[in-house]
């Protein structure tokens, strides 16, 4: 059993700045690749940023220069700061990561997505 819980999302004026949190908890041995998504209605859930466990990270276009993408693995934990917020930025966002367990599973968890809004 693995856990992804998210927090931070919310209500953000244009260029204000949130950081959202993602704690894996449960039956973990390692973890892997950890990364950030985002979807509106009527589109694909898009990646955000991408993180591995070695701290190489990844961004999609639209978040460069903006976003940036953190872990703390002692902590289990990924982060993602938002800057300099826009409306597009508007969506659900959800963490996942590739967790191998106590029992060397390895398999892919998501979070249960948190809001985030920007709007004036």
């Amino acid at each position: 059993q693995v856990q992804l819980v998210e927090s931070g999302g919310g209500l953000v004026q244009p260029g204000g700045s949130l950081r959202l949190s993602c704690a894996a908890s449960g039956s973990i041995f390692s973890i892997h690749a950890m990364g950030w998504y985002r979807q509106v209605p009527g589109k694909q859930r898009d990646l955000v940023a991408h993180i591995t466990s070695g701290g190489r990270t990844t961004y999609a276009d639209s978040v460069k220069g903006r976003f940036t993408i953190s872990r703390d693995n002692a902590k289990n934990t990924v982060y993602l700061q938002m800057n300099s917020l826009k409306p597009e930025d508007t969506a659900v966002y959800y963490c996942n990561a590739d967790v191998t367990d106590k029992y060397a599973v390895t398999r892919t968890f998501w979070g249960q997505g948190t809001q985030v809004t920007v709007s004036s």
